[in-house]
């Protein structure tokens, strides 16, 4: 299981480098620096539909998306610190660059997100689901250190989730 999963990396990988995609005018649904980083410090994103929204280059501390339905949403280059994501559905979303620190992430769905070169310091993955996530091995071994229970929609272990030994 463990080599498929590094196979199916490797695989997203390349296609990802050679075959990179194009690059798109941002649509309505982007959030980017223009925004402004004051205005969304703290912001309350809670219990909404935020599907495909694109976070570019933002400070988003303190920022609430528990229970946020946050499927294919991507945080490029963000700073979610002390971010609350308690029981949002992150799933098949993209964190690039990304710095989660003392942020929220019990009882959330990251099944199927992109987290390659993100990082992960003083997070709570209590009840979290990382199956099939693709994250950098030495954030996977720092959450590992933490990670414990089940989560209450999937019904999947974090630990399991994360591969941890």
């Amino acid at each position: 299981m463990k080599y498929w999963r590094l196979l199916a990396s490797f695989v997203l990988a390349m296609v990802l480098f050679w075959f990179p995609l194009s690059a798109q005018a941002a649509s309505s649904s982007s959030i980017t620096r223009s925004v402004g980083n004051d205005e969304l410090k703290g912001k309350d994103y809670s219990g909404q539909s935020l599907v495909g929204t694109e976070f570019t280059n933002l400070k988003l501390e303190n920022a609430n998306f528990s229970n946020a339905d946050l499927r294919g949403v991507v945080f490029n280059g963000t700073l979610l610190e002390g971010v609350n994501l308690h029981g949002a559905d992150f799933s098949e979303g993209i964190a690039y660059l990304t710095q989660f620190k003392d942020a929220d992430l019990s009882d959330a769905v990251l099944t199927d997100a992109m987290m390659l070169r993100s990082i992960f310091d003083d997070v709570n993955v209590k009840d979290a689901d990382f199956t099939n996530a693709i994250l950098d091995g030495t954030q996977v071994k720092k959450l590992c250190v933490k990670a414990s229970g089940v989560n209450s929609k999937t019904g999947v272990d974090t630990r399991q989730s994360l591969g941890c030994k």
